[in-house]
């Protein structure tokens, strides 16, 4: 099996992203389930469509110290555990050939705390075998722009997406933060620039404060949002990139059962990322996957694809 060719689509649940087809519209989110070593022979495999792999950085990174790296609230996870990673030569040599095991569309993912890094990264990506299409992970810091993300500005988001385009020639998905003031504005100008793709939204920027030691319980102070409490934002946010472009959707944020899955395709997404829920119950693809189809099958025998956008607003 090639790169982005399932073997079997369950009925109705096959979609194609980008020219990439998937056999269902379930995604695992980046970092989730690493580089997928542990799920290799597992059978939710079979249920799912694409598997984003953990983010990538040009040299290594320990990461937050660990200890203090997640934080469970009521209906969420914040969590800040600070890109740790291998670095792309170990990435290359040791983590993408294990991960072509797993049988499915590889989507990397990628971070730089520049324009450059990111145009790098892309370039070696782009050379190697096995990987169907790049995300790029612009929630991360620019250190040119004084920490500020990536994906916080339309015009910087655009330049990283321009950038990487012309170094990289399958799909390339631009992964938005919900952390801006107009999220169709920047994934405006990440299509126009170049981007094939839209995925959002990433974890919304959170903070859990011990009130004995009035400290902060994660080690690094603020985190990242995400789980079933910001499920309801991110389908709005969807909704409204829905209506700004034309590239395809992958959405994601607070995913736990099929009829949230339903939810963000209805509002316009064609592939819907799994993350936290992941974490809680690796048997997750499974039941959602299989929640889809019961559902399709009460509406007729329609196909995933004919819901993608159907929302209808109140007058």
């Amino acid at each position: 099996m090639t790169q982005g060719e399932p073997q079997s689509s369950p009925a109705g649940l096959g979609v194609t992203l980008a020219g990439m087809r998937l056999r269902t519209p379930l995604v695992v989110a980046s970092g989730v389930w690493g580089y997928g070593e542990e799920h290799a022979r597992s059978p939710q495999m079979r249920h799912l469509g694409a598997f984003v792999l953990k983010t990538t950085t040009l040299r290594p990174r320990a990461g937050n110290p660990p200890g203090s790296r997640t934080v469970e609230t009521p209906a969420g996870l914040v969590n800040s555990i600070g890109l740790e990673n291998p670095g792309i030569e170990v990435f290359l040599s040791d983590k993408l050939p294990r991960a072509r095991e797993l049988g499915l569309p590889l989507i990397a993912s990628i971070a730089g705390e520049t324009t450059d890094e990111f145009a790098e990264l892309a370039a070696r990506l782009g050379e190697a075998e096995g990987i169907a299409a790049l995300e790029l992970n612009i929630s991360c810091p620019n250190v040119e722009r004084h920490g500020m993300a990536f994906g916080a500005d339309a015009q910087t988001a655009a330049a990283v997406v321009a950038a990487c385009r012309a170094r990289w020639q399958r799909p390339l998905i631009a992964k938005l933060t919900p952390n801006v003031t107009d999220i169709a504005e920047v994934a405006r100008a990440c299509e126009a620039a170049g981007a094939d793709i839209i995925a959002l939204v990433n974890t919304f920027t959170a903070m859990c404060i011990d009130i004995r030691t009035r400290r902060p319980r994660l080690g690094a102070n603020f985190g990242g949002l995400s789980g079933p409490a910001i499920r309801p934002a991110a389908v709005l946010r969807v909704y409204r990139v829905a209506q700004a472009v034309r590239a395809p959707i992958i959405g994601m944020g607070g995913v736990w059962d099929a009829e949230d899955a339903l939810e963000f395709i209805i509002a316009g997404a064609t592939a819907v990322g799994l993350g936290t829920c992941l974490l809680a119950d690796p048997e997750k693809p499974q039941e959602i996957a299989q929640g889809m189809r019961n559902f399709l099958r009460g509406e007729n025998g329609a196909s995933i694809r004919g819901l993608v956008g159907l929302v209808r607003l109140n007058p």
